[in-house]
């Protein structure tokens, strides 16, 4: 991770952004090993996990309950999402 170009001059913003990137790194990480795993994305990078299943155009809504996500038509992974989607809410539903 790099921490070279840091954006303010206080310790304790920079101390928190770069806090902030590695949870999201260990966030992508954990992606990447229980959701993606036996697909196309299972040896990428945390770039190119972001690039091909994260940044994705979506229309998302939110009931009482639920969170809705209606990925674009033109999305050309909908199959990947799903299935790690699928996988990290069975992880989830076996946690609790």
């Amino acid at each position: 991770m790099e921490a070279d170009k840091l954006s303010t001059h206080f310790l304790a913003s920079n101390q928190l952004r770069l806090w902030l990137a590695s949870f999201a790194y260990l966030l992508i990480e954990r992606l990447r090993t229980l959701g993606c795993q036996g697909t196309e994305l299972a040896r990428a990078t945390a770039g190119t996990i972001r690039l091909k299943l994260l940044k994705v155009a979506a229309r998302v809504t939110v009931s009482v309950r639920r969170v809705y996500i209606q990925l674009s038509s033109a999305y050309p992974r909908p199959d990947l999402f799903r299935l790690c989607h699928a996988r990290l809410m069975r992880l989830a539903s076996a946690d609790g």
